[in-house]
């Protein structure tokens, strides 16, 4: 295989293998030896593709958890029809793959905003960037369904896209816990039911 080739494969598993291991533990809770036992690497190849903990996980960030949030909550979303339908079916399939994780630990974003908020401002500045990201496209998908009449005029773009937001995360937080597809399916009935409340209400004469 060539060099840069098998390379990139090893980053790739490190990093893959560090995202799991971030994600049940905690960035704080899990030590670069515990990367390492669980890769069967030594501290020298570990050193030889990173400079550090810190930048081994900011690679994960780049390269992973924005892949994985724009595949699941932005791509889904970005299209011409009734952004409202896109918005319910993103949501409906992103939760029911949380409903057959069996190693579920929450939403991966807001667990990494929530250690980090007030610890390390780099990392911190990544993770937001990719919330940012999230909330622009939301806000661009409520617009344009304003404009191409599917959403009421009156409707605050992004009063909405925050309030999506929240509540994602709130459900993803809530279904750790127990029962996540009763959770799920209540969620998604009264999701429904709010975006009713801001379609464009049908003329009468």
């Amino acid at each position: 295989m060539d060099k840069n080739l098998k390379r990139m494969a090893t980053m790739q598993r490190m990093q893959v293998t560090g995202l799991e291991l971030f994600y049940k533990k905690g960035y704080y809770n899990t030590s670069v030896d515990d990367i390492l036992k669980e890769l069967s690497l030594s501290k020298g190849a570990f050193y030889y593709h990173f400079s550090s903990k810190e930048d081994f996980f900011i690679q994960i960030v780049e390269n992973l958890v924005v892949r994985k949030i724009y595949s699941m909550l932005i791509e889904p979303i970005e299209g011409h029809e009734n952004p409202l339908d896109l918005i319910t079916n993103c949501f409906e399939d992103a939760l029911e793959t949380a409903v057959h994780n069996e190693l579920d630990y929450g939403f991966v974003l807001s667990n990494f905003i929530n250690e980090f908020n007030g610890r390390n401002p780099k990392i911190m500045k990544h993770l937001s960037d990719i919330l940012k990201i999230w909330e622009v496209n939301l806000v661009s998908s409520i617009q344009k369904g304003k404009f191409n009449g599917h959403i009421d005029r009156h409707v605050d773009a992004e009063g909405v896209a925050i309030y999506l937001m929240s509540s994602y995360v709130g459900i993803r937080t809530l279904m750790v816990e127990m029962a996540p597809s009763a959770r799920k399916y209540r969620f998604m009935t009264q999701l429904r039911q709010y975006f009713k409340s801001i379609q464009t209400k049908p003329q009468t004469v």
